[in-house]
């Protein structure tokens, strides 16, 4: 009984612990019995309820912490399931609601980011930037574009135009600018409707971004642009919410920045139309005071009038008797100046002859120092050869003998230099070339040239530089030295004792003897100046020689018994140099006691002409801007209205003392001894065009000496006749050569496709370096020519004949144009480097060679002028052939520089793809037979003039019926249609109503 008792004590303690919520408590008593299938049963409630409770607990505490993934993990049975459905349920409402809330703060919080990125005032550019910026970041994505509208003046072309971009790399699908019916940003903007798009290429890749979103932003049902965002993920719906969301916001946001910015526009033009308004009225207060003052002056001068009426009145009384008189006196002024008009006539007759005689002393002058350097080139040559006397079978007087030969020759070059510069002067067709000119280089050059010559003579030289003089001299440097390279020889020439002084300084006050008007007083003030005086203690000049010291070929002593010699054109030169440059030569001498020559030069020298090189206009005589043909020759005759002008590219011919009259060669004309009897195909030839039997001997030994087999013509037809039946592997050409000249041989051998190819190098003694190398000369050598540069000369022909792969820089950004170029371009030995930016084909030009560069005129929005600049002012740069390529009619900007640019490069400018091809041919020497077929049928249609003239229109006007006819047959057998007036009238009333070519 004491057993069932404790029993049952222990089971009701049992039942109270549970009652109490204690589930700790366990069975204490011992069950016998049947008693222990209760002691079991409770038991194994005790653990089941302790289970379900931790459950419960670990369940709400994981809920209460955020794990929304945290399930009921106890057996739960009974009434507790329902515990555990309550669960359940609320983890999973917690776990809904947790991320609706999450996705809420996510769309909030990149609002608000997003209007802290469009707070402030920013541009339209920077607002754009930070949008596209923030929006592609924030949702996660690889690439993020910003279009806004662009309206036309007249609202009906909308244009979509890109002004920001994020992560962006070259474009290759994306274009900068759409229409409102082009692409998928165009159809978002005229649908006003997002679009999504999934690019599925086999890309397998998962940073490349395949999905994109296009979508609008309105404002007030209007569109203000469209963002394209490209991501290599699928956007969730909530950040597609989120970019839907904020769209409006962006809209407001940019028609904001445009409100603001027309409004800070307007209020401008509204200041500005204020200060105007304002001035105005303040003319208009003026003009009235003006007016009113004018208004009191006018009554007083009416009461003036009046009484000087009575006056006159008088007064006409007594002219009255006068003007019978002055019309005595007038009949006796007609009688006179009928005897001035006479005269007159003839001062006017002699002034023609005058001038016609100073035109042929010119002439004569160029045309003579023309030839005279064709015998004196090779007498240069022969006598530096045996000087060098290579082979030592000459004694050591013929040696000296042969220096001697050299030594006058050159004098008797720069005797030659001297007369040419002469008539350029006299003529007025001296260039200058601006430059800043270092006047502390100055000196030291002057310092290190003269130094010696002081010593040799036992002289002593000093030169002074004031302290308050510019760094730099604005003016032509090679003519700078010219002068005071004279005053300094002279001055060393007639001083035998005593010292040689140059002063560089301010001037003080001069006194301008030599000219008319001072250049200070025409150009500025006396500080813009500055001095540069060569100080001597020499022979001095008698004052009545002073003057005479400057013409051309005059000394202060003539005649014959002289003591120093000289031919008197150095004074005469730099005198004129001198006005050139805006200056003057001042003479201050005794004899015997020295002499001091002052040249006054301007600090800056002032320009006329805003021309490539800065051609100025001071001196005496205008001058004209001359290209550079036969410069040597050039010399205009000048006209009652003033110097006729040479355009750049002009070539002045010179029809007096041609090569048969009184220079003709007086050895007899022998057979020409050159290798063409004995070439064989596989011989390395040259063929020489050169009508100077001794200077082509010379060339043809030198080519021997380099494995060349010669070929001599000594006239251009001749040359013409073996180049077309020899085919030699180069060319040198002379310029001024019989039958026709070596203009006319070159443009005939470019113009044959058997010879194009064949390179040509000039040697002639005249310098038109850049038009040959325009026809595609390889090079250019000025005669006389030491035997140093012909060996330079026939170098760069080696060099050449050596490259077989041509190397061709293309200048385009635009791809189907590149295409274009490269297709016209390509072939075999040609390689092609590809530039679509200006600062990479300098980059390209400074770090290898090129043979020829295509520029496409229109890259980087028609800034290819800006490339074209840069080539010209670089150094190195300026030699290599460029073929501007426009298929569209150039700007007056654009034309003017190219006129400047030819000048200093060798450019052309074309509009077709014949033409480019053709050009590009050339300058490659690529030989015709080996193009495809297209290309040579391309050529042949650019060298046929036949077919250049085919169904063109011409306007004949003429009133003599025999010379239209005439001219119509011949034009009509050339499939022309011709148009004809018999006066300037018709014509005139003939241009409006047809297109005509200009003939």
């Amino acid at each position: 009984m004491s057993n069932q008792r404790q029993v049952i004590e222990d089971i009701v303690q049992v039942s109270q612990g549970l009652a109490q919520g204690i589930l700790s408590i366990s069975s204490q008593a011992e069950y016998q019995g049947d008693f222990v299938q209760i002691k079991d049963a409770l038991e194994t409630a005790l653990t089941d309820l302790r289970r379900v409770i931790e459950d419960i607990v670990q369940v709400s505490q994981g809920l209460a912490e955020g794990d929304q993934n945290i399930t009921p993990q106890a057996d739960y049975r009974g009434d507790f399931v329902q515990i555990k459905n309550a669960l359940e349920t609320a983890a999973v409402k917690l776990a809904a609601t947790t991320k609706q809330n999450a996705s809420q703060d996510w769309l909030k919080t990149g609002q608000n980011q997003l209007n802290d990125q469009m707070s402030g005032e920013p541009n339209l550019v920077e607002l754009t930037y930070n949008l596209v910026s923030f929006l592609t970041l924030y949702l996660e994505a690889q690439i993020g574009l910003c279009y806004l509208v662009e309206d036309s003046a007249n609202h009906h072309n909308r244009r979509l135009k890109l002004t920001a971009s994020y992560a962006q790399a070259r474009r290759k699908n994306l274009a900068d600018e759409f229409e409102f019916s082009e692409g998928l940003v165009g159809r978002a903007a005229r649908e006003q409707k997002s679009l999504l798009i999934t690019i599925d290429a086999g890309l397998e890749e998962e940073t490349v971004p395949r999905h994109l979103i296009v979508i609008p932003f309105i404002y007030e049902n209007t569109v203000k642009g469209v963002v394209l965002i490209a991501s290599s993920e699928v956007l969730t719906e909530i950040q597609r919410d989120f970019i839907h969301q904020v769209m409006p916001s962006i809209g407001i946001a940019v028609n904001s920045v445009e409100s603001r910015t027309k409004m800070q526009e307007l209020l401008q033009q509204t200041q500005i139309q204020a200060q105007e308004l304002q001035s105005q009225q303040e003319e208009l207060q003026q003009s009235n005071e003006e007016l009113q003052s004018q208004s009191e002056e006018l009554q007083s001068q009416s009461e003036e009038l009046q009484s000087q009426a009575e006056e006159l009145r008088q007064t006409n009384e007594a002219l009255e008797a006068r003007t019978q008189a002055l019309e005595r006196q007038q009949d006796d002024i007609r009688e006179k100046n009928l005897a001035l008009e006479k005269t007159q006539q003839v001062m006017e007759a002699k002034a023609q002859e005058l001038e016609l005689a100073s035109k042929y002393k010119s002439e004569f002058l160029a045309n003579m120092s023309h030839e005279l350097r064709t015998p004196l080139n090779s007498l240069l040559i022969l006598a530096q050869l045996l000087a060098d006397n290579k082979k030592g079978n000459l004694t050591d007087k013929q040696v000296e003998y042969a220096r001697t030969i050299h030594s006058a020759g050159s004098d008797l070059l720069t005797l030659i230099n001297d007369i040419l510069d002469l008539s350029k002067v006299e003529a007025g067709k001296m260039e200058v070339n601006l430059d800043d000119v270092p006047l502390a280089e100055l000196v030291a050059i002057l310092e290190h040239k003269f130094r010696h010559v002081a010593e040799e003579k036992g002289l002593t030289f000093n030169l002074m530089v004031a302290e308050n003089l510019p760094p730099f001299v604005k003016t032509d440097a090679q003519k700078l030295h010219q002068i005071i390279n004279n005053l300094l020889s002279n001055a060393f020439k007639f001083t035998t004792e005593g010292e040689v002084k140059v002063t560089v300084q301010r001037p003080k006050s001069p006194q301008w003897p030599l000219s008319q008007r001072s250049p200070i007083s025409q150009t500025g003030s006396e500080g813009d100046f500055i001095a540069i005086s060569v100080t001597e203690t020499g022979i001095g000049i008698p004052k009545e020689k002073q003057q005479l010291i400057f013409e051309a070929f005059q000394q202060v002593d003539g005649t014959t018994s002289r003591r120093y010699g000289g031919t008197g054109l150095g004074l005469s030169i730099s005198r004129q140099l001198a006005k050139l440059l805006g200056g003057d030569i001042q003479l201050h001498s005794e004899e015997g006691k020295g002499s001091t020559f002052t040249l006054y030069l301007p600090e800056t020298l002032e320009t006329r002409n805003s021309g490539v090189n800065g051609f100025t206009s001071f001196g005496v005589q205008e001058f004209s801007l001359s290209g550079g043909k036969d410069s040597e020759a050039s010399v205009a005759s000048q006209t009652d209205e003033g110097l006729t002008p040479i355009t750049a590219g002009e070539r002045i011919e010179t029809p007096s003392f041609q090569k048969t009259g009184f220079l003709e060669r007086s050895e007899d004309i022998a057979d020409i001894a050159d290798d063409r009897e004995s070439l064989k195909p596989e011989d390395k030839s040259i063929l020489i065009v050169e009508d100077d039997r001794k200077f082509s001997n010379i060339l043809m030994e030198i080519a021997r000496e380099k494995n060349f087999k010669c070929i001599i013509a000594e006239d251009g037809r001749t040359g013409l006749h073996l180049a077309e039946q020899y085919k030699p592997n180069a060319i040198i050409l002379d310029i001024g050569l019989p039958q026709l000249d070596g203009w006319t041989v070159m443009e005939r051998l470019k113009d044959n496709p058997d010879t194009r190819h064949i390179p040509v190098h000039f040697m002639s003694a005249s310098d038109q370096s850049m038009d040959a190398k325009k026809m595609g000369a390889i090079g250019y050598l000025l005669k006389p020519a030491s035997m140093e540069q012909l060996g330079t000369a026939f170098h760069s022909i080696e060099q050449f004949l050596a490259q077989t792969v041509k190397n061709v820089l293309v200048v385009a950004d635009n791809e189907p144009r590149q295409q274009n170029i490269l297709d016209l371009v390509k072939g075999e030995n040609i390689q092609i480097t590809l530039a679509i930016t200006k600062a990479v084909a300098l980059e390209h030009l400074q770090m290898r060679s090129f043979d020829c560069v295509i520029l496409d005129m229109d890259i980087e929005q028609k800034s290819g002028c800006q490339l074209l600049e840069q080539m010209q002012n670089q150094e190195g740069l300026c030699q290599i052939p460029l073929i501007v390529y426009a298929d569209h009619e150039l700007t007056t900007s654009e034309e003017t520089l190219l006129q400047q640019c030819a000048d200093s490069l060798p450019v052309k400018s074309v509009r077709s793809p014949e033409r480019l091809l053709d050009e590009a041919t050339l300058f490659l020497h690529q030989i015709a037979a080996n193009l495809p077929k297209e290309k040579r049928n391309m050529l042949r249609m650019v060298h046929d003039k036949a077919a250049i003239l085919r169904k063109k229109r011409v306007l004949i006007v003429d009133d003599d019926v025999r010379n239209v006819f005439a001219l119509a047959t011949v034009l009509e057998d050339k499939d022309m249609e011709v148009v004809c007036a018999q006066n300037g009238y018709e014509a005139l009333a003939l241009l409006p109503t047809r297109t005509l070519p200009l003939f």
